[in-house]
């Protein structure tokens, strides 16, 4: 019975995960190569983790190349690309963790993608496949635990509260295989587990979590144990998220309505805007900083103008002058002489009307943690920008960001919007800390709209001197101006910060901040806005607004003619 016991978990336990393939290239050593998601649905955009381990026990070494295509699967659809490759030495068995970039969506109803991959290289070839969660509901992470007791009455709950029909509640996941990048949890907004699958979890796969929870994410923690956060080591304040500890019975059965119900609200009881409905409704009718950049009109007249004049030239005058009667044979040389000409007035009209590379605007939502030694700045950064004639595609992003085109207004301009026929061919390449990528991220003579998320270090901070009524501010940009809300919720204001220069604060009344504050809240989408309200009142942390401070660099040749950043975090005492 005990040996029965213990097989039916471990089978718990494998199947939170989904092998993809496992390919024998030589049965006598068990030399192969096995490909296995890390969770068992992939989200509707972002990463996903892949653990890929390639077991050569032959005497010369082998290399072996993946290559992933993410679609979705509406008739014209995206896709994004990626290329891994791996060598293993003679008599070595190597085992890597990678994160593959997804195919971005522009639907918010039921719309599913694929992951497919195919092997090649010195070790065989062979395929695999998965599929993503839908885009219309929070895309959820459960523990193997939970989920094999409450995966039916939890689908059944997520469906029937849903106008799309049948729906998984989430992808399940294994403890002790989570990884250790924030990026593998980037795509989903809420992750479910027991306090004892927190305490299997290693160190990186928890640092991960917590850095994806100051972005914003939600971790729902139930307790077999009466646990709470200091226990389980997790900060009281994460920035951006939220953490929630619920007790539990030892049979693990949760309650469906009050899982779906914690799922998509927030601790304040505000409901929660999923990512992916926000990156597919949030942009394209009402987006603040498409409207604050303005529109641009085409110069049709121009065009025509040139285009009658060709007709008239290639037409009578090419005829009755330049191949008059008797010389016919010229129109053979003179026709293709005009149709260049005409042809290199109009590439010069564009250059001159539309002009090299592009340029656009940004808005940042950042929030700095110098406290506990993360020294890290984790950032929301919305960008709008229009395009002329850009010689190159390829840009890289340092560091790695998770990179999402969102649908904009639809113009003659836009070639990404939500009207169900967009189409687009991404590429995105992991690479070092870094993201290669190609394609249609930025196209000549276009507008395009992106949503980037990031973790950079940064020994960024605002300090309090010690035994004074002095601050600091070590940001190696100014600061137009700070707020901050001492530990009696008494409010401060002080202008015009300079870097290493101390200054005072002066008390400034509550109504005024929020007068002053709430022009930089009405410059984000729904989802950030919704995020920098519930942050804004924080007792011991300030706001900073700033139009000096670097944004996320992704195409060389786009001007940003405007970034405007808001800066939250705690004040230190020197």
């Amino acid at each position: 019975m005990i040996r029965c016991f213990i097989l039916l978990l471990f089978a718990s336990r494998v199947i939170a995960q989904e092998t993809l393939f496992r390919e024998v290239f030589d049965s006598k050593t068990d030399t192969h190569v096995e490909v296995v998601a890390l969770f068992s649905k992939a989200p509707p955009s972002g990463f996903l983790p892949v653990r890929v381990k390639v077991a050569n026990n032959l005497p010369i070494s082998k290399s072996i190349r993946l290559n992933f295509g993410s679609t979705t699967n509406y008739t014209n659809g995206t896709r994004c690309d990626s290329e891994f490759s791996f060598t293993a030495s003679a008599g070595k068995t190597i085992t890597r963790d990678i994160y593959v970039p997804l195919a971005p969506n522009t639907e918010s109803y039921g719309v599913e993608g694929q992951i497919s991959v195919a092997l090649s290289g010195s070790m065989g070839a062979t395929e695999g496949q998965s599929e993503t969660l839908l885009n219309s509901q929070p895309a959820v992470l459960l523990s193997d635990a939970l989920f094999s007791p409450n995966a039916s009455s939890l689908d059944a709950a997520s469906s029937s509260s849903s106008s799309r029909g049948s729906q998984e509640f989430s992808a399940k996941f294994t403890p002790g295989m989570l990884p250790d990048s924030w990026l593998a949890y980037s795509g989903y907004d809420s992750i479910i587990m027991t306090d004892r699958d927190w305490s299997i979890a290693s160190s990186g796969a928890k640092n991960a979590i917590l850095s994806w929870l100051r972005l914003g994410g939600q971790m729902i923690i139930y307790s077999l144990t009466a646990a709470d956060f200091q226990s389980l080591g997790i900060p009281e304040d994460l920035s951006f998220g939220s953490a929630t500890i619920k007790p539990i019975g030892h049979d693990l059965k949760l309650d469906a309505a009050s899982t779906l119900a914690l799922v998509k609200n927030s601790p304040d009881g505000n409901p929660n805007q999923s990512r992916g409905v926000s990156l597919t409704e949030d942009f394209h009718s009402s987006w603040p900083l498409q409207a604050h950049f303005g529109s641009q009109t085409f110069q049709y007249g121009l065009f025509i103008g040139v285009l009658i004049l060709f007709a008239v030239i290639v037409g009578p005058i090419n005829l009755f002058v330049f191949a008059k009667s008797g010389q016919r044979h010229k129109l053979f040389i003179t026709t293709p002489i005009i149709s260049l000409i005409a042809s290199l007035i109009l590439i010069a009209l564009i250059i001159v009307q539309d002009g090299f590379g592009g340029s656009g605007m940004r808005r940042i939502l950042m929030e700095v943690r110098p406290d506990g030694d993360e020294n890290a700045a984790y950032i929301h950064q919305e960008q709008f920008c229009r395009t002329g004639v850009l010689t190159t595609s390829r840009f890289e992003l340092n560091p790695t960001s998770l990179l999402s085109p969102v649908p904009i207004a639809q113009s003659r301009w836009s070639r990404y919007s939500n009207t169900g026929n967009s189409q687009g061919n991404f590429s995105a390449q992991p690479i070092d800390n870094k993201l290669a990528a190609f394609g249609d991220w930025f196209q000549s003579r276009s507008e395009h709209g992106n949503y980037l998320t990031t973790i950079v270090s940064t020994r960024g901070r605002i300090e309090k001197v010690q035994d004074s009524s002095m601050f600091v501010s070590t940001f190696d940009f100014p600061i137009k101006s700070l707020f901050y809300l001492d530990e009696d919720t008494q409010w401060f204001c002080a202008n015009d910060i300079s870097t290493g220069t101390r200054f005072e604060l002066t008390k400034i009344e509550s109504n005024q901040v929020e007068i002053e504050l709430q022009g930089a809240i009405d410059a984000y989408t729904t989802r950030n806005k919704d995020i920098l309200k519930r942050v804004h009142q924080r007792p011991g942390y300030y706001i900073a607004l700033t139009d000096a401070a670097p944004g996320i660099a992704t195409h060389s040749g786009i001007r940003w003619k405007e970034t405007q950043t808001v800066i939250t975090g705690p004040v230190l005492i020197q």
